[in-house]
């Protein structure tokens, strides 16, 4: 039988991993859904995150699983579609190549297994008018392979950014199937079942995009003698830099939130443990939030991207002051 699948796309901070734990919220109880989870850093915020819902989730960490002749993204998906779910999620990384997973679901070799649904690309309205993300060929494909749009973060945008969301829908050549303006990437979960318009692209075009992770690798993780791990990533213009720590490591909760407040970067994910429980955090467009989860006795885990290459080390002394790792 061939499992119904859907890519869920959009550019970095657009709220891809908020939107599929909503759907996994309200997915059908006697469903079984696998979620491949791809991020440009290292470390696998999403994967922990998303766990907690239940589902099989499996990651590709460390930029686009579609460079190395997409190795890492066929053992991926080969791998979930082994456990026969009902429904594949499919999250390619905000600065991933779309086309090119979109390519691989759709190659002879998972013709009998894969049944390729509408991809759902989500927008922040507020990009729509920034050259930054309009110039970004990623951005632009993204968009072009969604054939539903979903713009979300609506509560947060100007009635000239929703003006600008609503023109450049009617103008999409081919149309889109449907379009929404949303927050909190909320969306009915009945549209996974829509029919996909879009063509795949007859082979992925090589392009000069370079990436040092190339050879697939194992986790990053941290070593039985290890409490802090760090490493760091860079491609397409961005730089990213990620953390672990050991699950007995806490965190100071005001004293964190005010560090992420400050932090100038894109994009700042995290899964941390503090002295007022677990909780994720999110900082897009210089704004946090927090949610609290239940993963007592994991592993905290932070990633940090950029376009400018930021001062890692000076993060991290910061990062340790106001840990139980500073006694």
């Amino acid at each position: 039988m061939r499992v119904p699948t859907n890519i869920i796309t959009g550019f970095l901070g657009t709220g891809k991993t908020t939107a599929i734990l909503n759907l996994l919220k309200e997915k059908p109880a006697n469903e079984h859904w696998a979620v491949l989870v791809n991020e440009f850093g290292e470390i696998g915020i999403d994967g922990a995150l998303l766990t907690d819902q239940g589902a099989l989730i499996k990651e590709v960490p460390g930029g686009c699983m579609c460079c190395a002749a997409g190795v890492p993204m066929s053992v991926a998906v080969t791998a979930l579609l082994r456990t026969q779910p009902d429904r594949l999620i499919v999250e390619p990384t905000g600065l991933g190549h779309a086309h090119k997973v979109l390519a691989t679901l759709t190659s002879a070799q998972f013709a009998d297994y894969v049944d390729l649904k509408a991809t759902i690309g989500l927008v922040d309205p507020r990009n729509i008018s920034k050259d930054k993300y309009t110039s970004n060929q990623n951005f632009i494909d993204q968009l072009a392979i969604s054939d539903i749009i979903i713009g979300n973060k609506v509560d947060q945008c100007q009635v000239s950014d929703v003006d600008a969301f609503n023109d450049w829908v009617t103008v999409q050549t081919p149309p889109k199937i449907y379009s929404q303006l949303v927050k909190q990437g909320r969306f009915p979960i009945e549209l996974l079942d829509s029919q996909r318009r879009s063509k795949a692209p007859s082979s992925a075009p090589m392009d000069a995009h370079h990436h040092e992770h190339a050879e697939q690798e194992p986790q990053f993780a941290l070593a039985p003698d290890q409490v802090m791990a760090r490493k760091e990533n860079q491609g397409q213009g961005y730089y990213s830099c990620g953390w672990i720590f050991g699950a007995e490591v806490t965190f100071n909760f005001d004293d964190l939130f005010s560090v992420l407040s400050d932090l100038t970067a894109e994009r700042v994910k995290g899964v941390l443990n503090t002295n007022n429980g677990s909780f994720a955090f999110n900082v897009s467009n210089g704004v946090v939030s927090v949610n609290q989860v239940s993963l007592d006795g994991f592993e905290s885990r932070l990633e940090v991207i950029d376009s400018q290459l930021l001062p890692w080390q000076q993060l991290e002394d910061v990062l340790v002051s106001i840990s139980s790792l500073k006694a």
